[in-house]
């Protein structure tokens, strides 16, 4: 199986997801929340530094759950960002 290869605006989701899961976990350790997501702590670590952009939509959801963030929250949030960083790129190609 090939897999396509993932836009510039599908990383930067998974930049931000990585970002906002990291600062959310704030203190604890990768090991207890990847414990409590029932994840392994070098998938957490994949996810927070944008080494795996689009983790399994169950593997969010236990995240989010472990972390207490809403799945909501967490899109808008992830697609606001990306539509930032799109734009500044597009701005500066523009230039």
């Amino acid at each position: 199986m090939v897999r396509t290869p993932l836009t510039a605006l599908e990383r930067e989701r998974g930049r931000c997801l990585g970002a906002l899961l990291r600062q959310a976990r704030g203190e604890r350790s990768m090991a207890e929340v990847a414990a409590r997501a029932g994840i392994s702590a070098e998938t957490l670590r994949k996810i927070e530094t944008g080494r795996a952009p689009t983790p399994a939509f169950f593997t969010v959801v236990a995240l989010a759950s472990a972390l207490g963030l809403g799945l909501d929250d967490l899109s808008t949030r992830c697609a606001e960002a990306a539509d930032e960083a799109a734009a500044a790129a597009e701005d500066s190609a523009a230039a």
